[in-house]
Formats: C-alpha cells, sequence, structure tokens
C-alpha cells in the first residue's frame, strides 16, 4: 500500500484513537490534532513511532488547521461533540466544532484531497417498523448532534473526494474508553450491580466494534477510487437490536444479571430503527467482531478496571 500522509483531528477520542494507530501501524504518516479534553495518555503508545506527530490544538484554531492541511492526502475530520445529551449542553460549541470546522476544512482543501468522514446513522431518527434504513432512505434527526453531523455530510459530500460512513452504535475497548455508549454502559453495569435497567426497551439499534470501525476507514483507504462521492451505513448486520434483545444477550454473558423495566421514564435519544449495511458488504466489507465477543471483551475489562462513572444517557 501506497504510504499517505494523513491528518486526523480529534485523532485521540474513542474512535480516533483506535483509528489512528492502525494507521500509524500500517506505516502513513499520521498527524493528529486534539485538545485531550478527556483523556491526555490515548496515544502514549505512538509516540515512539517515527511516522506519528502530535499536536495538542483546537480544531476551531484557523491558522494551525489552514498549515496542517497542507500536503496531506487525506483528510480524516473526527473532532466534534459526540452524543445528545453533551450537544444539547452545549449547543453553540456544537454548532462551531460539528459544522462550521468542517465548513472551515472544506474551504481550504485542494480537489484532490480525499476526505473520509464519520457520520452517524442516528440521523435516521425514527425508522418505519417493518423496514430497513438504507443510504437512500430520508434523513429525520432528532437531536442537536444528528442535525449538525447531517448538515456538515451534505456539504462534505460536495467535495467530489470524499466517502461518508453513518457508523452504527459503537461498541468495545478503546484507548480513550467511553463508558456511556449503550453497549459498554450496559455491559458495565451489570458487571458491577448485576442488574440492568431499561426504559422503552422496544427501541432499536444497530451495533458496531470500534475495532471495526478502525477497519473500515483502513478499508476506504484501500478502495477510495471505488468507494468516492458515497455513503455507507457501517454496522453488524445481525446486531439489529432493540435494547431489551440486547440485554437479554448481556444477561447470558454477566451471569446473575438482571433485568427491570422502567415504564415511568422516556428515551431522551428518539432514534428507533434498523439499518442495512448490505451497500459496503457488497464491496467486500465485514465487521469481524460480534456483538457476544464485544460483550465478553467488556466483562473481562469492567472485572479489572472501574472507570471512571459515566451518567446514563438511556
Amino acid at each position: 500500500m501506497k504510504k499517505l500522509n494523513i491528518l486526523i483531528t480529534g485523532g485521540a477520542g474513542y474512535l480516533g484513537s483506535m483509528i489512528t494507530t492502525k494507521l500509524v501501524e500500517d506505516g502513513h504518516n499520521v498527524t493528529v490534532i486534539d485538545i485531550l479534553e478527556f483523556n491526555k495518555t490515548s496515544l502514549a503508545h505512538l509516540f515512539i513511532k517515527h511516522n506519528f506527530k502530535f499536536i495538542e490544538g483546537d480544531v476551531r484554531d484557523k491558522n494551525l488547521i489552514s498549515r496542517e492541511l497542507i500536503n496531506k492526502n487525506i483528510i480524516i475530520p473526527l473532532a466534534a461533540l459526540v452524543g445528545a445529551p453533551l450537544c444539547e449542553k452545549y449547543p453553540k460549541q456544537t454548532i462551531d466544532i460539528n459544522f462550521n470546522c468542517i465548513k472551515f476544512i472544506l474551504s481550504k482543501i485542494k480537489p484532490s484531497q480525499k476526505i473520509i468522514y464519520p457520520n452517524t446513522n442516528s440521523g435516521y431518527g425514527i425508522g418505519e417498523k417493518n423496514k430497513y434504513c438504507d443510504e437512500k432512505s430520508p434523513l429525520n434527526p432528532i437531536s442537536l448532534y444528528g442535525r449538525t453531523k447531517v448538515e456538515s455530510e451534505k456539504i462534505i459530500l460536495k467535495h467530489k473526494n470524499s466517502v461518508v460512513f453513518r457508523l452504527a452504535t459503537v461498541f468495545g475497548f478503546s484507548y480513550r474508553m467511553r463508558t456511556d455508549l449503550l453497549v459498554n454502559f450496559l455491559v458495565n453495569i451489570a458487571v458491577r450491580y448485576k442488574k440492568i435497567s431499561l426504559f422503552e426497551p422496544h427501541f432499536r439499534r444497530n451495533y458496531i466494534h470500534v475495532d471495526d470501525v478502525a477497519n473500515a476507514f483502513v478499508f476506504a483507504i484501500s478502495n477510495f477510487s471505488l468507494m468516492k462521492g458515497n455513503i455507507y451505513n457501517v454496522g453488524l448486520s445481525n446486531a439489529n437490536l432493540t435494547k431489551i434483545q440486547l440485554a437479554k444477550l448481556i444477561k447470558k454473558i454477566v451471569k446473575g444479571t438482571k433485568i427491570s423495566i422502567l415504564k415511568n421514564r422516556k428515551d431522551p435519544d428518539k432514534r428507533d430503527y434498523f439499518v442495512s449495511n448490505k451497500k459496503i458488504e457488497k464491496l467486500g466489507f465485514k465487521p469481524k467482531t460480534s456483538i457476544n465477543e464485544g460483550i465478553k471483551e467488556l466483562k473481562n475489562i469492567f472485572n479489572i478496571h472501574n472507570f471512571k462513572k459515566n451518567k446514563n444517557n438511556y
């Protein structure tokens, strides 16, 4: 594979630390810009690598971004405020980072420079009960987070040298761990307290392991000419599950877990859909880590490490 110069904003985050690691290990020259708000050491294992460069900086620093865009073959803009609750808490910063910074990057890059952008399939909002959402399904983002990501997707696709992923709900261990994501959160609670409390248990989601998200980016780089100008759902096709189905899978692996349903609470994140991943599967990409394997991984990790507690956003 040709060695490329790659810029990743937000490359020290949950997705970014995994994607960055794979691309550095593949021999690419990778530059990461990250403000390091949540974890100072998620990329520490890469500082010995000669093909890795880290810049502690803010994606809103236009001079910094303009300078670092020069001579980059690929830009992966990951820097964002992520998740409905966080974005509702900081609406101005959300719009600035999730949309305006993307708009600025697009204004500065050349037509030959490539972009791989991670959207969320939460943009589908509430899907039809007996129909899977595919890339042609209408977008109906419910949260500010979903709306800013969808608007960024629209302007990115105007740059012909682009690939957009609509990612399923991500789970699994990362160098910058998050315990607020649905699978991670429920497994953590099951391990700690041997109980899972759910509200609106019929809500549906699609899931994917964080390592497979990183693999999808590697796949896109290798197959860019085939994929450019297109949107791809990226998830485990056999992991379209309701919340209660997910909880029952966790119960089988974390023995002794009890499940209770809270009928007087509403889910602030109203997304409810199943997703088709056939488009990218037809090109040859399929995730490797099953939902059961991910639950077992998380169980083992939470048994030995008590991560900082995150608020239950579900």
